[in-house]
């Protein structure tokens, strides 16, 4: 196992994976304050304040973890209707950002672990990831289509910056040129300008930034440790002056809390290059229900019964919706609004005009070891 280096935070490496929640510890800085059991569990565990915790106490405080995997496979294939992609790589599981609303944290019970702390604190890099790509790509029969990066946890996340599996992967992609769709809320992908500049150039590249509100308060209580809004508005400036397509994604869209900015958010968007938008509005699979109420309990104690009464108003009646076309853009009156006011805003400010479509026909079969190049 490796330790991402950050002294300030608890270690938890000896811990068995299903170990609950450790109420005396020092969550600072992460999005979540519970650590109980994955829903695949036998036994459900959760940490409590028996009453022998005081404020004063010095107490330990937690600390970021990274297990290197190999990975049997590396591009996933999904058959949603609700999305544009068929394909994706995520290069790491688990995700630091510690964002309270994401949809990708019951994916840890995939791993014996808890979608709380565990989620945002013991992550798992895919250090074979380029090898895999590169015999996946290379596989007789295979034809490329536009592979999402950063489809479920972000690949700009922190340990990005140790590891550079992101980076690799698109060098990986660039020599075969084939399309990739990025998605991150990380103005790290700034770095990697000197690649994605020759695809786009090709037209193989299309940068999504996910931005959920221009308050910097309100962003640290959502999304600790993901890029400032003003860093994420500054990355779309940087990759639009470098020829890069740019995209603004404002998810989640979450009822009364970071809907009222619709606009602003999309005008400080388009004004920092972006050429598209889209959003999501607030999903809340399996464990996340919980993790959300907790969070919103915490941080919003006197709105948080009217903002998940919005959230079931959207959600015909229940916490969450799974149905293909409708979990994306929920149903009903409030989510119809959220969806005419996105649009309007779009057509006034020039978002959406053209859809880039990324280019397939010049991707390069990469030579597999021991395989005979072609005399033609």
């Amino acid at each position: 196992m490796n330790v991402y280096p950050n002294p300030s935070r608890l270690d938890l490496s000896s811990a068995p994976a299903t170990a609950p929640a450790i109420p005396q510890v020092k969550a600072r800085g992460r999005g979540v304050g519970s650590n109980s059991s994955g829903r695949f569990e036998a036994f459900k565990r959760s940490g409590i304040d028996d009453g022998w915790y005081r404020e004063d106490e010095d107490l330990p405080v937690l600390k970021t973890h990274v297990t290197e995997e190999a990975a049997r496979s590396i591009i996933a294939r999904n058959i949603s209707p609700d999305i544009s992609f068929d394909r994706s790589i995520n290069p790491y599981r688990g995700c630091e950002h510690g964002c309270s609303y994401c949809y990708a944290r019951p994916s840890h019970a995939y791993m014996g672990l808890s979608a709380g702390l565990d989620f945002e604190s013991r992550l798992f890099a895919k250090t074979n990831a380029v090898e895999l790509l590169h015999k996946e790509l290379g596989a007789k029969g295979y034809e490329p289509a536009t592979i999402a990066l950063g489809a479920n946890t972000d690949p700009y996340q922190p340990v990005e910056r140790q590891y550079r599996l992101t980076r690799e992967i698109l060098k990986m992609l660039n020599e075969c040129n084939h399309p990739v769709g990025i998605v991150t809320k990380s103005a790290l992908v700034t770095r990697d300008i000197d690649i994605l500049k020759p695809m786009a150039e090709k037209g193989l590249v299309k940068v999504a930034v996910s931005i959920t509100t221009l308050d910097h308060k309100l962003s640290r209580q959502m999304e600790p440790r993901a890029s400032t809004p003003g860093r994420r508005l500054q990355a779309l400036e940087l990759l639009s002056a470098a020829g890069i397509p740019t995209v603004v994604m404002t998810a989640p869209v979450i009822p009364a809390i970071n809907d009222m900015a619709i606009e602003k958010l999309l005008g400080a968007a388009q004004a920092a290059g972006a050429s598209e938008a889209g959003y999501v509005l607030l999903r809340l699979p399996h464990e996340l229900k919980d993790l959300f109420c907790e969070w919103l309990e915490r941080e919003f104690p006197d709105r948080a019964k009217h903002v998940m009464n919005l959230v079931r108003d959207i959600r015909g009646g229940r916490d969450n919706d799974p149905e293909f076309g409708a979990r994306m853009t929920g149903r009903g009156p409030y989510a119809w609004q959220i969806g005419r006011r996105f649009e309007l805003a779009c057509k006034r400010l020039g978002l959406n005009k053209v859809k880039l479509k990324l280019r397939a026909d010049l991707f390069e079969r990469p030579i597999q070891p021991g395989e005979q190049l072609s005399l033609l």
